[in-house]
């Protein structure tokens, strides 16, 4: 079922794992730039048409706006143990994301004053994608850090089935205060809190999850709003020794092998046994997985168990990876985590499965994906604020430094430049010549 590499196998192991990175269809991309087409040509109406056609739900202008007596209505349909342990959620996920602030500064010297203004975005929107299944957590990882940076309009868009259907999104929303809700879901949404309709205002930055035809719709918009990231399937990699419990490591990988028939799930061990007793343990666990046909073809075609003799030698192969998840079992020493340089997030210890930062430790799920952890990093309050420089010269300074800048300005052949400092320095009406 999961093949077992080594050392000499490096070369196809990562072939293996390279095959998982999302390729973009041409159809995909065509349809998903028709929709956005549509949409920006046709607004509301559109908007409308297309949501009948691809989600079967028919809809007025006025109904894609969720008001606050449907979200009050909806949102009371949850279950109250669930939504209480939201709650619970809510105040790990705030307690976390407020230590992320960043905030204005500002140095003088003589002469000069040099700044940093933190800001937040005016605007953001919060995708929440549909399906068989309801993704609370989705809202809590998206909105939070947005409030938290002080976003002053934050909107949600979700397909209309996933509202109906799933009242634990509605209660996730209420809990958080957010008062802008759409039922739109797919490329069509995102292709609307880009461009703006008669009924959704654009947005300045795009986040959320989505299928091939989110991700493909939000990489075509960006440049007209920013986005957090293109994320493709979820992926998990494990390292552990020969004394690690097989059960728990096996139930990891399934726990992100359910996701996604693409999705990765790779375990590093430095015994031959070992990883016998994991492909056991993936196959008894399989057996009663609800979603046990799904995660079988994840394994199949992107599951693996590597053979190496150190952690030491593991952790190179780790960093080449860049995986989303890594989990570290405590049988090896918690100083690796230093070796470590690219993973989105590490969950260190035998009782720390990834899940626990999914739902409930407070650090952010949202990540880099696909082995894009290499240069970016988790969703923070820090996406959600911008940087503006800000620059005070007295006359005296640029007198003192006009001429480093001048020909600065030469060696790039922009006079315009060198003129802008020159003429500041000129006689009283000498022009923009020598002084």
């Amino acid at each position: 079922m999961i093949p077992v590499f080594r050392k000499r196998d490096r070369a196809a192991f990562l072939s293996r794992l390279e095959k998982r990175r999302p390729d973009g269809s041409v159809r995909t991309v065509r349809t998903v730039r028709r929709i956005i087409a549509e949409v920006r040509r046709g607004g509301d109406p559109a908007l409308l048409r297309i949501t009948e056609r691809l989600d079967g739900v028919r809809l007025s202008a006025r109904q894609l706006k969720v008001g606050r007596a449907a979200l009050r209505s909806a949102a009371a349909k949850a279950d109250p143990a669930v939504v209480r342990e939201l709650e619970k959620a809510i105040f790990n996920i705030h307690a976390y994301h407020a230590r992320q602030v960043q905030r204005s500064w500002e140095f003088k010297k003589t002469g000069v004053v040099l700044a940093q203004r933190i800001a937040p975005l005016d605007s953001v929107g919060v995708y929440v994608p549909g399906g068989k299944a309801a993704y609370p957590s989705t809202v809590l990882m998206n909105v939070i850090p947005a409030k938290i940076a002080g976003v002053r309009r934050i909107a949600v868009a979700t397909p209309p089935h996933t509202f109906r259907q799933h009242p634990i999104i509605a209660a996730a929303l209420r809990e958080l205060n957010v008062r802008e809700i759409y039922l739109a879901g797919g490329a069509q949404a995102i292709a609307a809190l880009a461009y703006g309709t008669e009924t959704i205002p654009r947005v300045d930055k795009i986040v959320g999850p989505g299928n091939a035809y989110v991700a493909a719709a939000k990489r075509e918009v960006y440049g007209e709003v920013d986005i957090d990231m293109i994320a493709g399937p979820s992926e998990i990699v494990v390292l552990a020794d020969s004394d690690s419990n097989p059960g728990f490591i096996a139930a990891d990988m399934l726990s992100q092998a359910e996701h996604d028939e693409g999705a990765g799930a790779v375990a590093f061990t430095d015994s031959a046994a070992h990883a016998h007793l994991i492909r056991k343990e993936l196959e008894r666990q399989l057996e009663s997985l609800p979603r046990k046909s799904i995660a079988r073809k994840s394994l199949q075609n992107f599951g693996a168990i590597v053979v190496l003799d150190s952690y030491f030698e593991a952790a190179q192969w780790i960093n080449e990876i860049a995986p989303e998840h890594l989990e570290i079992f405590s049988g090896i020493p918690r100083s690796a985590i230093a070796l470590i340089r690219n993973a989105g997030a590490i969950f260190y210890g035998d009782y720390c499965p990834e899940a626990v930062g999914d739902y409930f430790a407070g650090c952010n799920h949202v990540l880099p994906t696909g082995g894009t952890a290499r240069f970016s990093s988790p969703l923070g309050v820090y996406d959600f604020q911008r940087r503006t420089s800000i620059v005070q010269y007295s006359r005296e300074e640029l007198a003192r430094t006009w001429r480093s800048i001048d020909r600065l300005a030469g060696v790039e052949g922009l006079e315009g430049h060198a003129r802008s400092v020159r003429i500041r320095m000129a006689p009283m009406g000498a022009g923009a010549g020598e002084p």
